[in-house]
């Protein structure tokens, strides 16, 4: 009997050393908090990121996957998803079997889609590609440029907002106002953007900007997007006027300082001469991207001597727009491109002394000041005559409620 009740004692203790390794109540709690249902005793959960070099394989093969459900589950996702797409430092969770038999999988491709493994009503294991559930709301951001947040993106910042916002905004605004050279303390700015949250209500990325109001300066420039019947979405202002010109203010799209504008006489710095400087030179971080001012085709795309990396543009109306001392180039010769498209990236090749970008543009064969070029551009097709009454309903619930959206902001202000 002694031995009998030393043995009952001995495996009491056991268990509740296999309960200390593993709550079941702290899996259970995991899985709420991601949706899931309960795991059952015999199932454990592990939620990672992807380490460096990992494959879908490997990732596996560490959980201790039987070889032959991993085999299935790579011959299963091949047919769903690029395997060469997993990326470093995503997210995934697996449960499995304690004999190493997978019951689920995910993978977080990007901030919109996951990868899905579970097993079918037959035990069968099956591969998706979801979306990842999302709630949408449209909120309103309102900020000023003063001393604390001297720039564009040091505002937006300020507010909460992440750099893909301040990039949408800018972008919004590239035909009118110039955020290299125009921004200054005073000018404030707000705007309704459709905001994206997962179901834990983490902010999941932005939707479109629905209106925007900046004021420059003492000058209020307001857009607000609109899509035409059969048409794009775009943007325009109060009179339906497109807020897209030919050409953008620059192939940069805010926060560089110019160091060198178009003349016909400047002291080069290097060569230590006087000699006609025939574009606009920014300052600006190395590798910042560097965009099309306008739709066109690429004429050259290489090295070019002095120039370092150049990529040259041919647009229409007789236009030609080159972008130099690039660190790298996104574009080949003979190749479209559209406006706002990524063709390089700053850098400091050829005749250069730090990193910043040479940006020069002709006319008929001439170089042209490309600043004021700018300001002599037409903007793109107004809102259709027919669409005017579907429009001026837009626009009016649009800034009406970027109004209230003012006039809360004003009275926390007041408050604080």
């Amino acid at each position: 009997m002694p031995r009998i009740l030393l043995l009952l004692i001995v495996t009491g203790l056991a268990a509740a050393a296999c309960g200390a390794k593993s709550d079941p109540r702290d899996v259970s709690r995991a899985g709420r908090s991601t949706g899931d249902i309960a795991l059952s005793s015999d199932t454990t959960a592990v939620a990672a990121r992807v380490t460096h070099g990992a494959t879908l394989a490997s990732i596996l093969r560490a959980h201790h996957v039987v070889a032959s459900d991993v085999a299935e589950i790579v011959s299963k996702v091949a047919a769903v998803f690029d395997l060469r797409k997993v990326r470093v430092n995503q997210p995934y969770r697996l449960t499995q079997t304690t004999s190493g038999a997978v019951r689920g999988f995910e993978y977080e491709i990007d901030g919109d889609r996951f990868l899905r493994v579970g097993r079918s009503d037959e035990n069968a294991l099956v591969a998706t590609v979801a979306p990842i559930p999302k709630t949408r709301s449209v909120e309103i951001v309102s900020e000023q440029i003063d001393r604390r947040a001297p720039s564009l993106v040091a505002a937006l910042d300020a507010a909460g907002e992440t750099i893909d916002l301040t990039l949408a905004l800018a972008e919004i605004f590239a035909g009118e106002i110039d955020f290299n050279t125009e921004v200054q303390p005073g000018d404030r700015f707000q705007l309704a953007v459709e905001k994206q949250y997962r179901d834990d209500h983490r902010f999941a990325g932005y939707g479109p900007v629905l209106a925007a109001e900046f004021v420059n300066a003492g000058r209020r420039v307001r857009a607000v997007r609109f899509t035409p019947d059969g048409g794009s979405p775009g943007y325009f202002d109060e009179r339906g006027v497109s807020m897209k010109r030919f050409l953008l203010a620059s192939p940069l799209k805010f926060q560089p300082v110019v160091t060198s504008g178009f003349s016909r006489h400047r002291f080069h710095p290097i060569l230590r001469e006087s000699r006609a400087h025939l574009g606009v030179d920014y300052r600006a971080p190395a590798g910042s991207p560097v965009v099309a001012v306008a739709d066109g085709v690429v004429l050259s795309a290489g090295m070019s001597g002095g120039s370092g990396r150049l990529v040259h543009l041919r647009h229409a109306n007789g236009l030609e727009s080159e972008y130099l001392h690039l660190s790298s180039i996104a574009v080949r010769a003979g190749t479209p491109v559209r406006q706002g498209e990524i063709i390089g990236r700053v850098g400091s090749t050829g005749l250069a002394t730090a990193p910043h970008l040479d940006f020069r543009l002709k006319k008929n064969g001439a170089f042209i000041n490309p600043v004021t070029a700018h300001r002599r551009m037409p903007p793109s097709d107004p809102v259709p005559a027919s669409e005017m009454s579907a429009f001026t309903l837009v626009r009016d619930r649009a800034f009406e409620r970027l109004a209230n959206g003012a006039a809360v902001s004003a009275a926390r202000r007041a408050n604080n």
